[in-house]
């Protein structure tokens, strides 16, 4: 009844009682299928909630990102690095609590790193360099670990001063 991840196999709902069932190398070009040839990059993608790995980049993919990944709760990585993303990194981010590696960099995301992502407790890697951000760099959470690189060529304020510079100041 759910999209499964497993070593080698991939198990997807289909309409009705039957599944679909491919090898687990096969997810990437699962993927390709629907972004590309179904035109669903947006709220639809949001909806394999059991999803593990989110492999698209370097692309060529643009436009917003669809805030509906944010329903993706079993997500542990999302690479979605050098594509053409533009606007704002979406807050519902801060609903996948499973999240280790966030690699949005090389895009050209807009706006100030929302604050609600310092409350992924198990986020390892985030990189956001070279995009056209804006504020002050989160120190919370698992940003106090991050290396400053990963947050390069944006136009960012440096770290956040707690109490005395709004986080969003500069955008």
């Amino acid at each position: 009844m759910c999209c499964r991840v497993g070593t080698q196999l991939l198990s997807i709902p289909a309409p009705g009682s039957m599944s679909l069932v491919i090898p687990a190398i096969m997810l990437l070009a699962w993927i390709w299928v629907i972004l590309i040839f179904l035109e669903l990059w947006g709220p639809e993608l949001g909806e394999l909630r059991h999803l593990k790995y989110l492999e698209l980049y370097r692309n060529d993919i643009g436009g917003k990102i669809p805030k509906e990944l944010g329903n993706m709760k079993n997500l542990v990585s999302m690479d979605i690095y050098g594509n053409r993303f533009e606007g704002e990194i979406p807050k519902s981010f801060a609903m996948l609590k499973s999240l280790r590696f966030l690699r949005l960099n090389n895009n050209k995301l807009s706006g100030s790193i929302p604050r609600e992502l310092t409350t992924l407790k198990d986020l390892k890697v985030f990189d956001v360099s070279n995009n056209d951000l804006c504020g002050t760099i989160p120190v919370d959470g698992p940003f106090a670990s991050f290396p400053m690189e990963s947050f390069e060529n944006n136009k960012l304020n440096g770290p956040e001063l707690k109490g005395l510079v709004p986080y969003d100041f500069g955008c």
